[in-house]
């Protein structure tokens, strides 16, 4: 069996590459677990949140950062053994094929987790769009937000249609709306 990148219509069999991988809900960690049992790398992105219940202490958990979604690295021959994963669903792609995800996706994700206060956030498709010139998310484009303690971005991955909201300074940011570059400024008065 051959896998074909869709990006580049290239046939690649001994090439690992990383991928999206559906969940069950609520078993993205034990999922992981199982797969990295298997020897296999795998990377779940979490965040911390603060939960209140009735009656009890405030909790700090970690949850995922794209629900029902985790990343794997594989060849294309060590796909079965990820798909027979309890609670793996399916590769995420495009229909026939699983769709890869760059590395440097994955390394700016892993390196901005850890830098930046990030939280889940919805799919966004619309509104004022910047790029990001400068940090672990260079290269990536996103939807400026304000926030209650500044700017936020949600950066979209949309090969799983999730997002995520990342405090960014604004002075690591480019309009891209206009069609040219331009920095924005620390109070834009464009941001939502």
């Amino acid at each position: 069996m051959k896998y074909v990148d869709s990006m580049t219509a290239q046939v690649n069999d001994d090439v690992t590459r990383w991928f999206a991988v559906y969940t069950a809900p609520r078993h993205e960690k034990r999922v992981a677990e199982n797969i990295m049992a298997r020897n296999i790398e795998a990377f779940l992105p979490l965040y911390r949140t603060s939960r209140h219940w009735k009656k009890r202490p405030p909790v700090t958990l970690e949850l995922p950062l794209f629900p029902s979604y985790l990343f794997v690295r594989v060849m294309c021959h060590e796909r079965g053994q990820v798909l027979s994963s309890p609670g793996v669903l399916s590769f995420v792609g495009n229909g026939r094929h699983a769709v890869s995800i760059p590395d440097r996706e994955i390394d700016a994700l892993r390196i901005g987790i850890e830098k930046y206060p990030t939280e889940p956030h919805s799919y966004v498709a619309v509104g004022e769009k910047v790029s990001v010139i400068s940090g672990p998310f260079a290269g990536f484009t996103g939807t400026l937000l304000r926030h209650k303690t500044g700017d936020r971005v949600v950066l979209t991955i949309d090969a799983i249609m999730q997002g995520i909201a990342v405090e960014i300074d604004s002075s690591y940011l480019a309009s891209t709306t206009s069609g040219l570059q331009t920095v924005v400024p620390s109070k834009a008065p464009f941001v939502m």
